[in-house]
């Protein structure tokens, strides 16, 4: 078996917040927030490195004006009982523009085999405890639940995203209680914002892992990881422990400034991959957002020997040619 699969980075330019998914017929689906903000993209490939050139086709866009209207942020694609899902966040346009950064989440459908085809059905929001500012969902299937993790901000709590988790009756509907299971609290956690976001999970040696991003989208961004045992309640806050430092971080050494709202996914030689957006450069003029250079990257990673990912840090951008 290869190791140390070596990718071509940035893999897929532009595209922040990435998604990869390998589904059973053997492709990887891809997805991420457009420099634009204004519609969602899938695009598929039979390897990691075929994404960056696969032709993406555009499953929804956004409304003109109201709600879903502004800054969709963050797609994922799931496959959940013979259907496809994308969770999504979109904000609204007000004549104020107030709006514009007061994000609901929201899901779609497709029955298709493939898709790339057949007609995505907009299920509506998910609704959670409070209407507030909320983003980056992502699922996970363990012993027959359905979990939904995701950000958002508690009225209540100072700050501007916690992460939470809670069992779904459906794709698209949380039921019983909603638990919250990470504040930023660390110092590396606070910078510029006080942000838990863009959670993903992997499941391996005995324990479920949430890899989540932290602070301000500029050089500033990075990961944290939290951990909870497979055999626990995982709706109870006292499961999670939380690594006391991020776990992947900017590199100025490497020229990678700003790396998190990752996915894991497993390459074609059977190593897990990260994938996550990076900037290569560390100064942004105006709003990091609206800033398109987050490009796709892909690493493999190992595990350390007490059984948690070891990340390593950002590679620098290949001199490899596709």
């Amino acid at each position: 078996m290869p190791r140390n699969q070596e990718y071509v980075n940035p893999l897929v330019e532009q595209r922040a917040d990435p998604w990869v998914y390998k589904h059973s017929d053997g492709y990887y689906y891809f997805t991420a927030s457009v420099p634009e903000y204004d519609r969602i993209e899938v695009r598929r490939s039979l390897t990691l490195e075929g994404l960056a050139d696969a032709v993406p086709a555009v499953a929804w866009r956004k409304y003109e004006t109201g709600m879903l209207s502004a800054n969709i942020w963050a797609p994922e694609i799931h496959y959940i009982s013979g259907k496809w899902y994308i969770y999504f966040a979109a904000a609204h346009t007000t004549e104020t523009k107030e709006g514009l950064f007061d994000h609901r989440m929201y899901v779609l459908e497709n029955d298709a085999a493939n898709p790339l085809e057949g007609e995505w059905i907009e299920k509506g929001q998910v609704k959670t405890a409070w209407e507030s500012f909320a983003l980056d969902a992502t699922t996970f299937q363990h012993k027959g639940v359905l979990y939904y993790v995701w950000a958002q901000k508690d009225p209540e709590i100072p700050g501007n995203s916690n992460l939470y988790i809670s069992e779904m009756s459906n794709p698209w509907t949380l039921q019983g209680k909603q638990t919250m299971i990470s504040t930023p609290q660390y110092p590396w956690e606070v910078i510029g914002f006080s942000v838990n976001e863009g959670a993903a999970v992997i499941k391996r040696n005995g324990r479920i892992f949430i890899s989540y991003s932290a602070s301000a989208t500029d050089y500033n961004y990075c990961m944290g990881l939290l951990a909870a045992d497979e055999d626990s309640d995982l709706l109870d806050a006292a499961s999670w422990s939380k690594s006391p430092e991020p776990v992947f971080c900017t590199s100025e050494e490497n020229g990678q400034y700003g790396p998190g709202h990752n996915s894991f996914t497993v390459n074609e030689h059977g190593e897990d991959v990260l994938i996550y957006h990076a900037r290569n450069y560390k100064e942004i003029t105006g709003d990091p957002l609206y800033d398109p250079n987050r490009h796709t990257r892909a690493q493999v990673f190992r595990w350390n020997a007490d059984g948690t990912p070891n990340f390593g840090v950002p590679v620098k951008d290949s001199q490899l040619k596709r």
